[in-house]
């Protein structure tokens, strides 16, 4: 009995989908060093978009990250898992730090490449 209960266990959840957190923020953030108020013409400029559970990015070396986890580490602070496949790695994960500073304002603290400064796009 012992044994099928345990298949019928370890079947389901290799068939459940794995449900992925969403992203603390929304919308297309542009790169930007300025701290000015209020959203920025984004044209030109590297931008990365977070909807629901997914990320793209137009200058990094990946163009769309699916999210694994987000799980806050302070005021405003959330520690980022995200997923993504290339034409040279499959299911790579990227770790970061994501800070909200303010509503228009976003710091992207990387693994690997140092901070990045992001501001809400118009």
């Amino acid at each position: 009995m012992r044994p099928a209960i345990l298949t019928a266990l370890v079947t389901a959840a290799l068939v459940l989908p794995a449900h992925a957190a969403s992203y603390p923020v929304s919308g297309k953030w542009g790169q930007s060093a300025g701290g000015t108020k209020g959203a920025i013409d984004c044209g030109g400029k590297r931008v990365i978009a977070f909807n629901g559970n997914q990320r793209t990015d137009s200058g990094g070396g990946v163009a769309a990250y699916r999210n694994k986890s987000v799980t806050a580490s302070g005021a405003s602070q959330y520690r980022i898992v995200d997923e993504f496949t290339n034409g040279m790695v499959s299911n790579a994960y990227a770790n970061y730090t994501l800070r909200v500073l303010d509503d228009d304002h976003i710091e992207l603290q990387m693994q690997k490449g140092g901070a990045l400064a992001l501001q809400r796009c118009k």
